[in-house]
């Protein structure tokens, strides 16, 4: 049997366990993976576009487990009440083909991004950063403002959004949030202005300048999640020229992220390096720094198996026949003739 958790489990999970300690323990899987990188098979993910958006698949495995996730980025999603972003995943047993874990990975994905922006902040911005920048408040704008307020310190918020309302949305959700304070702002430029930490999460597929370098400040940290597909960027070329600049997988960051923009020669540095201390991270408090996240499917490996984890100590999920059981592995067709016998059997007794 596969094991399926649902959006509901995924909640549950979470009420469990607290939102800081869920996003303590998924930076923690998907660092300690990342310190092995050489042992995954990696390839950049595949993608269909169409004028509506983009439906990605991206695998990723090593000697024990594949896993994969289709997701979605559909920005005009919201006239249709459904979420840009949509996801599930499969986690499966390499030495038999078996899907082990059928998954949403929505909700999971939000936390996965978000832990793993913090631990790119962790090595590249300033130490005792506190104040962070926000610009786009939609669906994952609170699991990125407490990721780094219950991970790194932050404690000052300016937050701003074309749509005004997805602001006061965030403003309500974090209203409560105990050493955090939020101030919505009226342009990005505010809302960058003096910030340690700047995170863009914007959903529009185009070539976009939210940061201009003139609004990027030596010692600034930027935590580019937006852009994620070919067409589709956050920051001006000029502020990726002064930086230095982190990706996750430079072959599907060259295509997807913002350094899409810059030439083939421009050099990166892919963040596992960093990590297992083959390269450094930030190298002075006047250095501007980037992490151009793209999301990689390596987060979405760490987050099946965590939430796998998590779900079988809380005793949530439930099982689907998603795979024939067999006498016979070699009689598939077996399991239609026993359907069809019981069909028969149920009519007669109608």
């Amino acid at each position: 049997m596969t094991t399926l958790l649902s959006t509901n489990d995924i909640a549950r999970i979470v009420a469990a366990h607290g939102v800081p300690e869920v996003l303590r323990r998924m930076e923690a899987a998907i660092g300690a993976d990342f310190r092995r990188w050489p042992e995954f098979d990696k390839v950049a993910r595949v993608a269909s576009h169409s004028r509506h958006g983009v439906i990605e698949l991206m695998p990723v495995a090593d000697d024990s487990s594949y896993s994969f996730k289709y997701v979605n980025g559909h920005p005009g999603n919201h006239r249709h009440g459904l979420p840009t972003v949509m996801a599930f995943g499969v986690l499966a047993d390499i030495a038999t083909g078996r899907p082990q874990l059928l998954s949403e990975l929505t909700l999971t994905t939000a936390l996965r991004t978000a832990a793993t922006s913090v631990m790119a902040a962790r090595e590249l911005a300033r130490p005792g950063a506190r104040t962070m920048a926000l610009i786009g408040n939609g669906a994952q704008s609170e699991f990125q403002a407490l990721a780094f307020h219950h991970g790194l310190g932050i404690d000052t918020l300016r937050v701003f959004d074309t749509d005004a309302a997805a602001s006061a949305k965030l403003l309500r959700h974090l209203g409560g949030v105990c050493g955090l304070q939020v101030r919505v702002c009226a342009s990005s430029a505010e809302a960058v202005r003096g910030a340690d930490i700047v995170t863009t999460l914007t959903a529009d597929k185009r070539h976009a300048a939210i940061v201009t370098p003139e609004m990027a400040e030596p010692g600034m940290h930027l935590n580019a999640v937006g852009g994620d597909c070919p067409g589709k960027t956050e920051l001006h070329p000029g502020v990726l020229q002064r930086a230095r600049v982190f990706v996750e997988y430079e072959p599907q960051s060259r295509v997807e992220g913002d350094i899409q923009q810059m030439p083939a020669g421009f050099a990166v540095t892919e963040l596992w390096r960093v990590l297992t201390g083959q390269a450094a991270g930030r190298t002075s408090a006047a250095e501007l720094t980037v992490f151009d996240s793209v999301g990689f499917a390596l987060e979405d490996y760490s987050a099946l198996r965590l939430m796998r984890d998590l779900a079988l100590n809380l005793g949530l999920g439930s099982e689907l026949d998603l795979i024939p059981a067999l006498p016979d592995p070699k009689d598939l067709y077996a399991q239609l003739t026993a359907a069809a016998v019981s069909e028969t059997r149920r009519l007669r007794a109608a």
